[in-house]
């Protein structure tokens, strides 16, 4: 009897430990999780000369429904290696015209970037943008005030054709309940080579 039961117990071990042997074989068989997207080439696609086409309200939240429209270039420079770019945006159209740099940074550890924005008519950065691309899809935010009130600020870019993308910019004053829109650009590569 004591015999039969070392027996039952060695050949309970032994299916355990087979059990055990084949859970890790399956676990080392699973594909982990993917690795977090490394996007310092994310702005790739956007570097050379580009036609802009941009309509701002004229009066964001302020219930007006008033859009202005502007023509001008954008170009757009890789600076270290890429994970680094910088913009220049020059338009004009009947509301007078609009001179913007933008300075994007990637963050390699947090795997996202800053957009970060001056007008040179008032020559100061804005509150930086943060977030990433996912599937060609950017998506940035940031905390803001506008005209004194504390507001959330959204940008988004994707491509709308072949060597054109739409940037769109939103304020949100009830904290992104709602959205509305206040920047449209339009982004059409031109033929001829960044300068």
């Amino acid at each position: 009897m004591f015999l039969r039961a070392i027996v039952l117990a060695g050949a309970l071990l032994l299916q355990s430990g087979v059990a055990i042997a084949a859970d890790a074989t399956e676990t080392a068989n699973v594909p982990k999780a993917g690795a977090a997207h490394d996007g310092r080439h994310d702005f790739d696609f956007e570097f050379g000369t580009w036609n802009t086409h941009l309509r701002r309200l004229r009066s964001p939240l302020s219930g007006s429904t008033e859009w202005v429209e502007y023509e001008g270039t954008t170009v757009v420079r890789k600076v270290l290696d890429g994970r680094a770019n910088l913009v220049e945006l020059e338009v004009e159209g009947p509301a007078g015209r609009i001179e913007g740099l933008s300075l994007r940074l990637y963050n390699v550890e947090a795997r996202q970037w800053t957009l970060n924005f001056a007008n040179i008519a008032d020559g100061l950065l804005t509150v930086p943008m943060v977030g990433e691309f996912r599937g060609g899809h950017g998506e940035f935010y940031a905390q803001d005030t506008f005209k004194g009130r504390a507001i959330l600020v959204r940008f988004l870019i994707d491509p709308v054709g072949t060597d054109a993308y739409r940037f769109e910019q939103a304020f949100s004053a009830d904290g992104g309940k709602s959205w509305e829109v206040n920047w449209i650009a339009t982004d059409t590569r031109r033929a001829d080579p960044a300068p």
